[in-house]
């Protein structure tokens, strides 16, 4: 697993509400294009992450899943797939070949419409097209849904933000 870290741009201020952005569109795609676009496709959730205020840093909300509630909504999801793979060499999502992307991954009519646009407008690869519906499939296994939803759908291409914003 890959987790990694980078700023929006060199002096690391692109879209903060709170600071001022100086740097260029050239110099921003010249930082950007320092992470190859081979490699980026192989991500599979790719976000920006907004600084988030200090009101919201030391506010304590009872309203929000803690970290119990969260870990129990993972194992759920994990005891699906397990349950899915069973017999199976894979164990997750994420370990799905295309033959079993697409055996796992139906689509109504309207959530392949809203993958078709996606895959379009965004110009993502195949490896890509895969990479949503994996992770769409792990998104409705949280949400304990048997099948994918235009929903989630949805929020999986939204999770493809860096083809969108900073690869143009």
């Amino acid at each position: 697993m890959l987790i990694a870290a980078a700023n929006p741009c060199p002096c690391g201020y692109r879209s903060d509400p709170r600071r001022s952005c100086n740097c260029t569109p050239p110099q921003i795609e010249r930082y950007m294009g320092k992470i190859s676009g081979p490699l980026l496709d192989r991500v599979d959730i790719h976000i920006e992450v907004p600084a988030v205020p200090f009101d919201e840093l030391s506010a304590r909300d009872a309203s929000s899943e803690t970290s119990a509630m969260m870990r129990e909504s993972v194992m759920r999801a994990r005891d699906v797939q397990a349950e899915r793979f069973e017999g199976s060499p894979i164990r997750y999502n994420a370990q799905m070949s295309s033959r079993q992307t697409r055996q796992h991954c139906e689509l109504s009519a309207a959530s392949k419409t809203l993958l078709k646009a996606g895959v379009e407008s965004l110009g993502l690869s195949a490896r890509a097209h895969d990479k949503i519906l994996r992770v769409a499939r792990t998104i409705a296994d949280l949400a304990g849904e048997p099948a994918i939803n235009e929903e989630h759908l949805a929020e999986a291409i939204g999770y493809r933000n860096l083809d969108a914003d900073l690869w143009v």
